[in-house]
């Protein structure tokens, strides 16, 4: 388990570095989807304009 503590003043706080990595990757795939998903509405779209 990898961790890393942040002390900010009289504040500390305690990173997961795999439970970030893991947000990270979700996020990163969920952009990816709705990035193959917009690029399909404008094919449509533009398929719709030359009709």
């Amino acid at each position: 388990m990898s961790r890393k503590l942040i002390i900010d003043g009289n504040a500390v706080y305690e990173l997961d570095e795999n439970c970030m990595l893991k947000k990270r990757i979700d996020t990163e795939e969920r952009q990816e989807i709705v990035r193959k998903r917009d690029g399909k509405e404008s094919e449509r779209e533009a398929g719709k304009r030359t009709e």
